[in-house]
């Protein structure tokens, strides 16, 4: 339990599953919150972030699935361990991505330059979380 305190604290959660699942949840919320944002407002956050509105339309399409892909996840009683290290792995290379992006793709306005390292260290983390909470499951071992 002691190696799982500071999760069990951020997901309010002893349990190992119930601690995954509300990651999940967290992720997809955030997540899909972001997407429609995207694609609701595309042509203002356009020109706030400095970033094409046609790739946030796109980015916004791609995550509203996502988060919604992850929230099924999530509402699963037991979510399976390949499908959870995809959503682990999806977070880490797109907050990696997002970061090579900025550095020799994209041209952000100052917010922009702000809000993309942001939103790669909040994906990051939530990619930590979920692997942290994976191995706490695994290591719980089978109930019964």
């Amino acid at each position: 339990m002691s190696a799982t305190f500071p999760l069990a604290a951020l997901a309010r959660t002893a349990e190992p599953v119930t601690m995954l699942r509300r990651f999940l949840a967290l992720d997809a919320v955030v997540t899909g919150v972001n997407g429609v944002a995207y694609l609701a407002a595309s042509g203002p956050l356009s020109r706030l972030l400095g970033v094409d509105a046609g790739l946030l339309v796109a980015l916004g399409v791609f995550l509203t699935l996502y988060g919604l892909g992850v929230a099924a996840l999530g509402a699963q009683r037991s979510p399976g361990t390949l499908p959870v290290r995809l959503v682990v792995e999806a977070n880490a290379v797109w907050a990696v991505a997002s970061l090579v992006a900025l550095v020799f793709w994209l041209t952000p306005t100052t917010v922009g330059a702000v809000w993309v390292p942001m939103q790669a260290v909040t994906v990051g983390g939530f990619a930590l979380l979920q692997h942290l909470a994976l191995r706490a499951v695994r290591n719980a071992g089978p109930r019964g």
